[in-house]
């Protein structure tokens, strides 16, 4: 497959599920459907390396993500991040529910291997499976090496759907809120009128920018070179504290920051008129790990595999519903946050803005729902996904 075909076969999938999901108003969210298209693919026609030949391979997706998530700081302020420890909180105790609610009763169904094989990927992405795959293959204990695989791939697919439904909900309260309190309304007004971009989260007065330029010498490049200049900030102070702080969080940090000082300016990537590009090659990448698992591998787990997540999201559910209220979140809110231990970044992303534009009539509206919405699920992603699943992967490699 040439390149061209490549790229067009990754951006059919990816348009095909934009298109259902606004024709269905997100009730199917356009990561599922053109996560199925893949899925579909990868068992017929397509290559497994389908995204590498469409130019998305790890380095540069790692590139992506490194700008992406500089980019999303200049979405939201340093104060509402800071703010984000409830979300952070409900995600990973909405975690434990699940390790414990599938440790106890999925040891009395399956055999332990199974079980303790199975709960980090259930917890976690990509990274948490691998670990937990080549620990299997080291014990030879060659029957489950596809199980967590299996299970990464699964509970993403089931994921998708009862995320975007929850947050639909979730939008549709904080919307009846939004048009029923006038002093609500006019706060977000002021909001927006302080800010040059009717999208951004941001509170206070607008800020004053530092390195300015003349607006013609504002070029694309000159702030994709900004963004990048703040990314290799980001990452190198990651790695001079050993990556304690995961890199991705720290770059997401660093931008906020770049933004709050003036460096940044207000939708940075979207002004220089890339940020699609970006968000599409992370997501593609996302999708080429469908291609990790067939149709042969998954036959004799998927009866495990199912129970399995049933199991996990109902312990999650629990954790969430009960913490939601001490938390001051809707119970809808809070099982989202745990939710995003399923997919992380970008796909927590991509359902809560397309829920947002879908619920959404008015700018104010939009600013509103992303400002209550949005960074609550980043900041869950980051904390279950992109640390607590690498950190119970490792334990559980142990109890192999």
């Amino acid at each position: 497959m040439t390149a061209l075909a490549a790229i067009f076969a990754v951006m059919g999938c990816i348009f095909v599920g934009e298109w259902v999901s606004k024709i269905t108003h997100a009730y199917l969210p356009s990561v599922f459907v053109s996560a199925m298209l893949f899925v579909v693919g990868y068992w017929t026609i397509f290559p497994k390396d389908l995204s590498a030949q469409a130019s998305f391979n790890m380095t540069a997706v790692n590139m992506f993500m490194a700008l992406s998530l500089v980019h999303l700081g200049t979405l939201m302020s340093l104060k509402k991040l800071l703010q984000q420890w409830r979300a952070v909180c409900i995600a990973l105790l909405g975690v434990c529910g699940t390790i414990i609610l599938t440790m106890l009763v999925g040891t009395k169904l399956f055999d332990w291997h199974t079980v303790v094989a199975a709960v980090p990927p259930l917890t976690g992405g990509i990274v948490a499976a691998l670990l937990m795959s080549n620990g299997l293959r080291e014990q030879g204990i060659m029957t489950l090496v596809a199980l967590p695989i299996a299970m990464m791939v699964t509970h993403s697919l089931v994921g998708y759907p009862l995320t975007s439904t929850l947050l639909k909900q979730e939008g549709k309260r904080l919307i009846k809120k939004f048009r029923g309190d006038p002093k609500l309304q006019e706060q977000i007004a002021q909001a927006g009128a302080n800010s040059d971009s009717s999208a951004a989260i941001m509170e206070g007065p607008a800020r004053k920018t530092i390195f300015t330029v003349p607006e013609r010498y504002d070029t694309a490049a000159f702030i994709i070179a900004k963004v990048a200049f703040v990314a290799v900030l980001a990452t190198a102070f990651a790695k001079l504290l050993n990556n304690v702080i995961n890199p991705n969080v720290m770059c997401l940090l660093f931008g906020v920051v770049a933004h709050q000082i003036g460096f940044l300016e207000d939708e940075a990537l979207e002004k220089a008129r890339i940020y699609n590009w970006i968000l599409y090659g992370i997501m593609i990448y996302g999708f080429s790990q469908l291609a990790l698992l067939s149709p042969k591998q998954m036959g004799p787990i998927f009866i495990q595999v199912l129970v399995l997540i049933v199991l996990g999201l109902i312990g999650m559910f629990l954790a969430s519903f009960l913490l939601a209220k001490p938390f001051h979140m809707s119970w809808q809110m809070a099982y989202c946050c745990s939710l995003t231990a399923l997919f992380g970044f970008p796909m927590d992303y991509v359902l809560t803005k397309e829920i947002v534009e879908d619920l959404a009539t008015n700018e104010g509206e939009t600013q509103y729902l992303l400002d209550s919405m949005m960074p609550k699920m980043l900041v869950g992603g980051f904390a279950t996904v992109s640390i607590a699943s690498v950190v119970i992967a490792s334990i559980f490699l142990k109890l192999l």
